[in-house]
């Protein structure tokens, strides 16, 4: 699943090809919104918040999530799509850019007004501009005995951690992903840690690997080979790919 930073500098992409410009097209394949057409319709802004990505007018805002698959793609008028067309859930056209989201698992349209509702459930957004340390701090130590591996994915902790960045900000903390909340001693350096991570992410891209995808290698500080483990999450019992990167030796379990 992509994670923050990608839809951070998808949102910049995006808005440098459409913020300002009048919409000439529109075509949501969706059903709920088939015959939704904005054509002459301003395009304000594009932002984004966590996993989320917003394209505003300036009555409506177009909510869009890419889940798994998803991708956002900008062309010229006419120029060859690099993604099956089969695959395009919405496209934004202006007089010289053609915008396509594909594979979104996710298109709504909300009234300016109601956007915020999208995003309430969520956690601080850690590449917002009103990023809030404390309130994340707040939410993790609500939930004391959920390992840290699973608490960094839930959103609702905090906004724009993804698989990659859960093994990377606990590595770096020299944290075992299955430590409880509670048995964190470091908890507000290891939130900084997450802040820290996405934003080298997002403002100077692309993100080294340090631990993710790297089992069987050696680890960068000790040299013993690092390993990937399922976390199981038992609020989703059926998912079985919650595997999770560290160091044995860097990251030891705690003692409970």
């Amino acid at each position: 699943m992509p994670e923050g930073d990608t839809v951070f500098l998808a949102a910049k992409r995006l808005r440098t090809a459409l913020a300002g410009k009048t919409l000439t097209h529109t075509d949501f394949r969706v059903p709920r919104y088939a015959t939704l057409d904005l054509r002459g319709e301003p395009v304000e802004s594009v932002g984004s918040y966590g996993k989320h990505l917003f394209f505003r007018t300036p009555d409506l805002s177009i909510h869009t999530h890419l889940k798994m698959e998803g991708a956002w793609r900008v062309y010229t008028p006419g120029q060859r799509w690099t993604k099956p067309g089969f695959t395009a859930r919405l496209i934004l056209a202006t007089a010289d850019t053609e915008a396509v989201g594909f594979s979104l698992g996710l298109v709504e349209v909300l009234p300016r007004t109601d956007e915020h509702t999208a995003t309430d459930h969520l956690g601080p957004d850690l590449l917002g501009p009103n990023w809030d340390a404390d309130e994340a701090l707040r939410r993790l130590r609500a939930h004391p005995d959920q390992p840290i591996g699973l608490a960094l994915l839930d959103q609702r902790n905090l906004a724009g951690i993804g698989n990659i960045y859960r093994s990377e900000i606990c590595f770096l903390r020299k944290v075992h992903p299955a430590t409880p909340i509670a048995h964190i001693d470091a908890l507000p350096a290891l939130v900084h840690e997450a802040h820290r991570v996405l934003t080298r992410a997002a403002h100077h891209p692309p993100w080294r690997a340090l631990a993710y995808g790297r089992q069987h290698r050696p680890c960068p500080r000790c040299a013993t080979n690092l390993v990937v483990h399922l976390l199981p999450d038992p609020t989703e019992p059926t998912r079985t790919d919650r595997g999770i990167y560290f160091c044995p030796a860097c990251q030891p379990a705690s003692p409970l």
